[in-house]
């Protein structure tokens, strides 16, 4: 249970950063779970490419972030550069 909690903060604080570093326009709520869904693309697209960015609490927020991102691009490519 405590690890299901930490992985959600993880993802909500990669959501929020990838969210003002691409500034992004899907709200807070939208940013959010960006982030949560990055934190599976992120752990996913580093294992593929056997890319190691550490332990811990940073190096989990790293992946999530750079798969929050990845998340961004790939929806700015389907549906544009989101509300204005």
């Amino acid at each position: 249970m405590t690890n299901l909690l930490i992985f959600l903060l993880v993802g909500l604080v990669a959501g929020w950063l990838a969210g003002i570093i691409m500034r992004g326009r899907y709200g807070l709520i939208g940013d959010l779970i960006i982030g949560v869904i990055g934190s599976f693309l992120g752990v996913w697209l580093l294992g593929l490419l056997k890319v190691n960015v550490g332990g811990g609490i940073l190096g989990a927020i790293i992946t999530a972030l750079i798969g929050a991102i990845v998340l961004l691009l790939i929806l700015r490519l389907i549906f544009g550069r989101g509300r204005r």
